[in-house]
C-alpha cells in the first residue's frame, strides 16, 4: 500500500477501541508493545502531550510523515502534539538547529515536506546553515532571519531542552512516541516482536498511542 492510500485510510478510522481492535490477544501489552516510564513526568493540566521524537534525516520517521500527520490532524480537544527533533550525535545538530529555527519563524510545519524530499529523495544532506540558508530561500524563508534565528539564544535553548526531554523519555531510537509523560511507543516497540510491513507498523503505533491515551483519561 502506498503511504499516501495508507494515510487516508488510517484518517478515516475512528479513534476510540482502534487499538483494541487492531492488536491480536486484546489489545496493546506493557513491556511488548509499549514501555511505562520509571519517572512520570509532569503534565500540561487538561491535557494529555503527544512527543512525536524525530530526526530530518531518519529514513523511518520519513515513512511515518505522512500517518503521524493525518493521525494528530484528527486528535481530540485534550490531546497536545508536537514534534520534537532529537540529536543523538553531533553532526545531527545542525538538523536540529534547522527545525527549531524555522519553528521560531513559524515557516516548520510548511517546509517540512520539502526538506524531508530533499534529504531522501534527492540525496541533499542540508548539513550546515549556509546549504540549509540557500535551500530554504527557494521555499521563501529569508536567508538573513534564517540565520539570525539559527544562531539565537532561543534555539539553543530548544535544542537543550529537546535533548532533556529525549533523556527523560529515555529515547533510544526514532521515531518514538511519548504519551503523556508515562508511556512511550514506537512502530519497532508495538510490532510486539513481530515482523510486520513499515505501514502496519505505524498503524500499530498510532493504535497503541489512542489506547494509552484513553488508559490516561480512565485513570484522571
Amino acid at each position: 500500500m502506498k503511504r499516501r492510500d495508507f494515510a487516508s485510510l488510517l484518517a478515516a478510522a475512528p479513534l476510540a477501541g482502534a487499538a483494541t481492535a487492531a492488536l491480536a490477544q486484546g489489545g496493546p501489552v506493557e513491556g511488548r508493545h509499549y514501555r511505562v516510564l520509571s519517572k512520570p513526568l509532569p503534565g500540561q493540566p487538561g491535557k494529555i502531550e503527544v512527543v512525536e521524537f524525530f530526526w530530518y534525516g531518519c529514513p523511518h520517521c520519513y515513512a511515518f510523515e505522512d500517518s503521524i500527520e493525518a493521525w494528530s490532524k484528527q486528535l481530540p480537544a485534550d490531546v497536545a502534539f508536537r514534534k520534537v527533533h532529537v540529536a543523538f550525535r553531533a553532526q545531527l545538530k545542525p538538523h536540529q538547529r534547522m527545525f527549531y529555527a524555522l519553528e521560531a519563524l513559524g515557516k516548520e510545519a510548511t517546509a517540512r515536506p520539502a526538506i524531508f524530499k530533499a534529504m531522501h529523495q534527492q540525496g541533499q544532506a542540508l548539513d550546515d546553515p549556509k546549504t540549509q540558508a540557500k535551500f530554504l530561500a527557494n521555499l521563501g524563508v529569508d536567508a538573513a532571519k534564517y540565520q539570525d534565528a539559527y544562531n539565537s539564544f532561543g534555539v539553543q535553548t530548544k535544542c537543550t531542552q529537546a535533548e532533556k526531554l529525549s533523556e527523560a523519555y529515555n529515547i533510544d531510537g526514532v521515531p518514538t512516541l511519548g504519551i503523556g509523560g508515562r508511556f512511550l511507543t514506537s512502530p519497532s516497540i508495538a510490532a510486539g516482536g513481530q515482523q510486520l510491513p513499515e505501514h502496519e507498523l505505524h498503524g500499530r503505533a498510532l493504535q497503541t498511542t489512542n489506547f494509552l491515551l484513553q488508559r490516561i483519561r480512565n485513570k484522571a
